[in-house]
């Protein structure tokens, strides 16, 4: 790993540098591991006091902190500038170049420059790969799908045929887009298949967690906007429309047709029920049930989801339900004693 001087880092970011010396930096790591050649940030006040035992070359924080070590990077965004300079050290997964023979490539596929394809990949006919484009093992493309320029596929990544992927976008192993949709119809004679016609649409800059899964639409196409990041094992239905700029983190469910807003972050474990519309900067508490639709701008949580003040009073009572309950029945007794009637 290559190491770069403090000053070079700063100047790279457009940081200060507050303290004496300008260390060799080879790598970043947290406040309690970091050794003096690298770099460290606090962003959450709970790791504050790590500051003075910390032996990190330089740490990035805010000026209100900056006086706390002996090298400072000034920040006034220190968890997004601890991700910059992560970039800056990264080094990329893989090690192979070039298209290789053990690679199954049609010859009706249209190949950018400099792409990257592993061996065992599979693209089929008509598809048509972008500039700077990696493939890797067991990455499976089918027909007439398009994949942009400078896109990651990690291993066994699967496009199944028609699917398109905007530019710049990265998929981790074992995410499935364009496989049918759950589509099915109960008839005298049994369950009927409803077949799935339309793709998949994947906006430019998102990222696609490992084994979530995209299906393709019934007709038209299921579709993700640009910069929208959506985390590991999530489901979205067919036809669902998912705007720019969203967070859908871990295990989050989408059924069929729903549509969400740009700007929206659906925590873990979230369910969304077919057929709704959520607005755009709508934010979901983990493991919310959604049954209805959410206009824009609100923030929910609970099954079924509710306003958030509402959600986070019933959670506080939920410990003196069992006290409630008996003091309940308590008055019970005595209404009846006073009235001769039973309440109901």
């Amino acid at each position: 790993m290559a190491a770069r001087r403090l000053s070079s880092i700063a100047a790279s970011l457009g940081l200060t540098v507050r303290g004496s010396g300008d260390p060799e930096i080879v790598g970043v790591n947290t406040l309690e591991a970091a050794g003096p050649d690298e770099i460290s940030f606090l962003a959450n006040p709970k790791y504050l006091p790590l500051l003075q035992s910390t032996r990190a070359g330089a740490v990035i924080v805010s000026s209100e902190h900056a006086d706390e070590v002996p090298l400072a990077l000034i920040s006034e965004m220190p968890y997004q500038d601890f991700g910059r300079v992560l970039s800056l050290f990264a080094v990329r997964q893989g090690s192979f170049s070039g298209i290789s023979g053990q690679a199954s490539v049609h010859p009706e596929a249209q190949l950018g420059r400099d792409v990257t394809i592993y061996p065992f990949v599979f693209v089929g006919p008509r598809v048509v790969i972008g500039d700077g484009v990696t493939l890797y093992p067991g990455v499976y493309v089918g027909e007439d799908s398009v994949i942009g320029a400078r896109c990651i596929l990690y291993p066994n990544a699967v496009l199944m045929a028609g699917t398109v992927v905007g530019e710049d976008c990265i998929i981790h192993p074992g995410a499935v887009l364009g496989a049918d949709g759950f589509g099915f119809s109960r008839t005298p004679a049994g369950i009927m298949k409803i077949p799935q016609t339309g793709t998949v649409f994947i906006g430019d800059r998102v990222e696609i967690g490992a084994n979530t899964t995209i299906d393709r639409a019934v007709l038209a196409k299921t579709s993700v906007g640009d910069d929208t990041k959506i985390d590991n094992l999530v489901q979205l239905g067919h036809n669902v429309v998912v705007g720019r700029d969203t967070f859908l983190v871990s295990q989050v469910g989408i059924a069929g047709s729903t549509k969400i807003g740009d700007g929206c972050t659906l925590a873990g474990q979230v369910g969304v029920a077919g057929h709704l519309k959520i607005g755009d900067n709508v934010t979901l508490g983990p493991k919310s049930g959604v049954a209805h639709d959410i206009p824009s701008g609100k923030i929910m949580g609970g099954a079924p989801a509710v306003p958030q003040g509402t959600f986070m009073r019933t959670v506080a009572l939920m410990p003196r339900f069992p006290e409630l309950f008996k003091r309940l029945s308590r008055l019970e007794k005595i209404i009846e004693k006073l009235t001769g009637e039973t309440p109901e």
